[in-house]
């Protein structure tokens, strides 16, 4: 009796450690997101990549076509800006003038910008 209850609590921890995982990957890389959060989050975030950065490209594809409404700083091409706001690396975000470093999923920007 016992090795079959052991065997029924190692597949609940099972499935319930496969549920956590993909709530936590599928939101950084499935890029489901509409304009209007997209222009929202631009209004109210900077992103400041780089060129060659695979974070950056990761961040990029979270938003999918909806990138085009994000206020993007390129510290390759514009590195005064990035300088100016002491970026150290990239993707970083700024948001209400905290600097968040790292690639971030759309629930993440909406809850630190409000959108």
């Amino acid at each position: 009796m016992k090795k079959k209850s052991l065997i029924s609590l190692g597949v609940i921890l099972i499935v319930i450690l496969i549920v956590v995982g993909i709530k936590v990957v599928l939101p950084l890389y499935h890029p489901i997101t509409s304009d209007e959060v997209a222009k929202c989050i631009g209004t109210k975030a900077t992103l400041y990549t780089q060129l060659g950065c695979h974070a950056c490209e990761t961040q990029e594809k979270i938003f999918g076509d909806s990138y085009e409404f994000v206020s993007v700083v390129d510290c390759f091409f514009e590195r005064e800006k990035c300088i100016a706001k002491n970026i150290q690396a990239t993707p970083t975000w700024i948001i209400n003038k905290e600097t968040y470093k790292g690639t971030r999923s759309i629930e993440q920007l909406k809850e630190l910008t409000g959108c």
